[in-house]
């Protein structure tokens, strides 16, 4: 068994992945909405809305999530987030879990045109 705890001083944080486990998928959160424009070449990331709301851009749609709600971006869409309340925390699943190396090269930054902006 295993038991993480959020630390509320950290804005996002990872709990499991390849690199300390043998789960396929890594899972994280975060406790606002990054605006980081951008997209990944192979992971698809799934988002679990937990407290608060945000809006996020995914291409050129603009979408406002809430508490329950559950968003999934698939490989190639272009995403960041635009805004987030104070009470904002979400988790994040990250499928395939890939770590190191292989996660920063599947991490590319997008222009704010891309994005609609």
């Amino acid at each position: 068994m295993r038991i993480h705890k959020i630390d509320p001083a950290m804005q996002k944080g990872w709990f499991l992945g390849p690199w300390n486990s043998d789960l396929a998928i890594s899972v994280g959160y975060a406790t606002m909405g990054i605006d980081e424009p951008h997209v990944h070449v192979r992971i698809r990331e799934v988002y679990l809305v937990a407290s608060g709301t945000a809006t996020l851009r995914i291409e050129t749609v603009t979408v406002l999530v809430e508490a329950g709600d559950m968003v999934v971006i698939e490989p190639g869409e272009a995403h960041t987030f635009l805004s987030s309340t104070a009470d904002y925390l979400h988790f994040v699943l990250h499928i395939p879990g890939i770590s190191g190396a292989a996660a920063q090269a599947d991490k590319r930054p997008v222009s704010l045109d891309r994005l609609g902006l």
